[in-house]
């Protein structure tokens, strides 16, 4: 590893551990391509003594995109420490992008091993175990991330930082077509005893990259052409399907994918 990708990941380190932030990565150590930017955050998986919880894709709709000026897709990667059941109690802490996004996350039950062509979805989905609702509560470590760039993004962890995944789906989601498939976000506030929604969006499966389950095998091939195998029991949360909801300290979030199940967590300060 070169000094300058373990600078680079030691600085954006402590900026995660201690809610800190940054204009960019000094010019002298900011990764230039993509390609550095993943060797930025691999170092990630020597930072935690348990395997990775799985991954996660940003920017998978044109919205995305266009939003933090890139040009398509970022993965990340999920560390267990920060991932969570449902019905969980997030720390706001100092959170920069203040959103929450409703997720399909897919675990895997056999490894995808780097290779040379490229994964077909159908290759990709037989060794999927299971679909489940989820949220991700994303962050940023640079004050500005709608203008750092990919490299700089993707050696952020693409924003990644708290996930929550949902029980898994009924079987029967292999049927189910995913694209039209709707999902219903609200966020609220415990009131008397009850929930009172506060905000309530909706969105649809074909707002992550056309489809899930395309924006699956986007990952795994991603991480194929970075010699990265996926493994069995990982995680992968697709991106929001809809758009983001603004969260602060004190409010429930809650995903509904109908027949698929739902997810929940309670934002504390």
């Amino acid at each position: 590893m070169s000094s300058r990708v373990r600078s680079a990941a030691d600085l954006l380190w402590e900026c995660w551990q201690n809610g800190r932030r940054l204009e960019s990565v000094p010019e002298d150590i900011r990764p230039r391509t993509r390609e550095e930017g993943y060797a930025v955050q691999a170092t990630l998986e020597g930072r935690t003594a348990v395997p990775l919880f799985g991954w996660k894709i940003a920017a998978t709709s044109t919205a995305g995109q266009a939003h933090i000026n890139v040009t398509g897709p970022l993965a990340g990667r999920l560390l267990r420490e920060k991932a969570f059941d449902t019905g969980a109690q997030l720390p706001f802490g100092v959170n920069h992008m203040k959103v929450a996004e409703a997720e399909f996350a897919f675990r895997m039950r056999r490894d995808l091993v780097p290779r040379a062509h490229p994964y077909s979805v159908d290759e990709v989905l037989d060794a999927v175990a299971t679909l489940h609702p989820a949220i991700e509560v994303p962050d940023s470590r640079f004050d500005d991330f709608t203008i750092v760039g990919a490299p700089q993004l993707i050696a952020d962890n693409a924003c990644a930082h708290l996930f929550v995944l949902g029980p898994p789906a009924p079987d029967e989601w292999r049927q189910i077509d995913l694209v039209e498939h709707r999902v219903i976000g609200d966020v609220g506030r415990p009131f008397m005893g009850r929930r009172e929604p506060s905000l309530t969006r909706e969105g649809k499966g074909a707002n992550v990259l056309g489809d899930p389950r395309v924006a699956l095998a986007w990952l795994v091939n991603e991480l194929s052409g970075l010699g990265i195998t996926l493994k069995a029991g990982e995680v992968v949360t697709t991106g929001t399907c809809l758009v983001p909801l603004p969260i602060e300290p004190d409010v429930e979030v809650t995903a509904d994918f109908g027949t698929l199940g739902s997810v929940s967590a309670r934002i504390v300060t």
